[in-house]
């Protein structure tokens, strides 16, 4: 996906106008370090499409604009939100920390937790999770705690879910079909939290993980 390069025209309406949070990459085109990081940005760009607009600034070609954000070495990356810089990082990123950078400004579907927000939660007791994943699954590796109901039981099971000694938090793999049911509950009056990414982010995140034997 090939990231746009804006104007200084275009930039209050692509940038500081815009609906959903902004990666900027500022750029040049003599930067040795922007051409190597640019498949990053394109990768990023399309993960990202629906949640947030990525684009170029050249700081040759859009002088007053670096100037005022005081841009003093390329490649810098800047997040803007609601018209406002939020966030900014120099130099050659890699694809986790760009995502990160952006991250904590992405619209979230209710309910959604992140991993290291679950983990903290379930430090503090106030929470469980519960694995909603096939039972050989749940027995190779859960998280620690978890309880373990299939996800085609979760509905006809809320009231054993909301007798748990936590606030439930649905998991599955991915997190895909976790949040298609915390849905689909919220619709019918009944909020339930997920995990966001699934266990699989649980895991990437390096974050505890019980195997039993």
């Amino acid at each position: 996906m090939a990231v746009p390069e804006i104007s200084e025209q275009e930039f209050e309406r692509e940038v500081l106008r815009s609906e959903l949070p902004v990666l900027i990459d500022f750029t040049a085109t003599w930067c040795g370090p922007c051409k190597t990081v640019a498949p990053v940005v394109e990768a990023v760009a399309r993960e990202l499409e629906g949640k947030a607009k990525v684009v170029k600034v050249d700081i040759d070609r859009s002088k007053r604009i670096a100037q005022t954000l005081r841009i003093s070495s390329v490649p810098t990356f800047m997040v803007f939100m609601r018209g406002r810089p939020v966030a900014a990082e120099q130099g050659v990123l890699k694809h986790k920390q760009l995502v990160e950078l952006v991250e904590p400004f992405l619209p979230r579907a209710q309910g959604a937790i992140r991993a290291v927000e679950l983990a903290q939660l379930i430090r503090e007791g106030q929470v469980v999770p519960v694995d909603t994943r096939e039972g050989n699954a749940y027995g190779r590796a859960h998280i620690p705690g978890a309880v373990h109901i299939p996800l085609e039981e979760i509905e006809g099971r809320l009231a054993e879910l909301h007798m748990l000694p936590g606030a439930p938090v649905l998991y599955c793999r991915s997190g895909d079909k976790s949040k298609d049911v915390a849905a689909k509950l919220a619709e019918e009056g009944v909020p339930v939290a997920f995990l966001e990414g699934g266990f699989l982010l649980w895991e990437a995140e390096m974050l505890p993980i019980e195997r039993p034997d």
